[in-house]
């Protein structure tokens, strides 16, 4: 009895496995978002290797031999980031792709080639798969550090008496360097205290700073003392790790007071709140001092005001009016002006969704460069 012949794969089986295969390198992102990502990794890498590079042309200088120094200078930005192992990787790589076929006589009547394309490629790979590993092991690490730093913030709004509040952040790299928190600093009846923060730069040097300001305030904030002295306290404390004024923290801070509706207030060099009033009148929170972590004997002046119903108060970082489209443009504060007056009915949390609906519109596809948070408060 003759063997039967097994069955030969269906042109459906192979287009299902394809599919799951590029469903799996790309993790499901169509063509245009892969192309939005692959602009945005080229644009970040360019402004992270260029910013050492001295673009100027000097007098006299042909733009031939101006593009070969610019490139020269891009080369050595590149290679002085390896490890001198690995530059010499690189070095090797690229003079085995240049050279081509290196043929040499092994007889009087033989000889033999090498394909130095392919040791090329070889020692490319080797520097791609250690360049990858360190990749790894520091994703990883930053995966961990974004964890902790979640723990740090709050999830959801707590309830307010007398407010409404909502508000998010978004990172410019794995961890941020700003802070928001709103809690009961003794019983929630009596005061709240509202905090909104950004240390300078970002990434983990930032975001490590940020849970220092976190720490200082939760501990200071228990003890019976006045917002005035409170802050003073954390200025005193962030200057003993600011590196001379060079990691100062903007702040403002707020205790709220529900039985009486009222917000005593310090700015330390933050961007001023816009308090929008029931009226249409914007009131701007100015009172305050220097940022956090710059002078040592530093002075801060509180204020003092009333939040009656129907009115808002938003807080936010620089990363929100800062953020630039491709044309180079900011969002500005009075387009986020626009968008609180045209989203007056709505709640603190849907209005928190059209902001950051119209700074997406707005940015496009242009990279976030800095840290974005937002904290919006409707008094009730």
């Amino acid at each position: 009895m003759a063997t039967p012949t097994p069955p030969r794969p269906q042109r459906q089986d192979i287009g299902s496995k394809l599919d799951r295969f590029w469903q799996r390198v790309t993790d499901g992102m169509a063509l245009n978002q892969l192309w939005v990502q692959f602009r945005s990794d080229t644009r970040a890498s360019y402004r992270f290797y260029s910013k050492e590079i001295d673009s100027s042309r000097t007098a006299g200088m042909s733009r031939s031999r101006h593009f070969l120094y610019v490139s020269e200078q891009f080369f050595w930005a590149i290679l002085e980031k390896l490890t001198p192992v690995r530059r010499i990787l690189l070095l090797l790589a690229l003079v085995f792709l240049l050279l081509g076929d290196i043929t040499f006589q092994t007889g009087p009547h033989s000889h033999a080639t090498i394909n130095t394309h392919f040791y090329g490629a070889i020692l490319l790979f080797l520097l791609l798969m250690l360049e990858i590993g360190d990749r790894v092991v520091m994703k990883r690490d930053l995966q961990i550090a974004k964890e902790i730093q979640q723990w740090l913030l709050p999830a959801t709004p707590p309830t307010v008496p007398g407010m409404e509040v909502a508000f998010i952040t978004r990172p410019a790299n794995t961890v941020a360097g700003d802070y928001y928190d709103v809690f009961s600093r003794d019983n929630p009846e009596t005061t709240w205290l509202l905090a909104v923060a950004d240390v300078a730069g970002k990434s983990m040097p930032a975001a490590l700073l940020m849970a220092s300001f976190q720490a200082s305030l939760k501990t200071l904030s228990t003890t019976n003392v006045s917002l005035a002295d409170l802050v003073t306290g954390m200025n005193r404390y962030a200057c003993t790790n600011s590196q001379q004024g060079r990691r100062f923290t903007t702040a403002f801070l707020g205790e709220y007071t529900p039985a009486t509706r009222t917000l005593t207030y310090i700015n330390a060099g933050h961007n001023n709140p816009m308090l929008r009033r029931a009226s249409g009148q914007l009131e701007r929170l100015d009172a305050g001092g220097v940022p956090l972590g710059i002078l040592n004997d530093a002075v801060y002046q509180s204020a003092t005001v009333t939040l009656n119903p129907g009115e808002w108060l938003v807080i936010f970082t620089d990363g929100v009016i800062e953020a630039e489209n491709e044309a180079g443009t900011e969002y500005g504060e009075d387009r986020l002006i626009q968008m609180i007056n045209y989203g007056l009915a709505l709640t603190p949390a849907q209005m928190l969704q059209q902001i950051m609906a119209d700074l997406d519109r707005f940015v496009a596809t242009t990279p976030q460069h800095d840290d974005i948070t937002c904290l919006l408060i409707k008094a009730a």
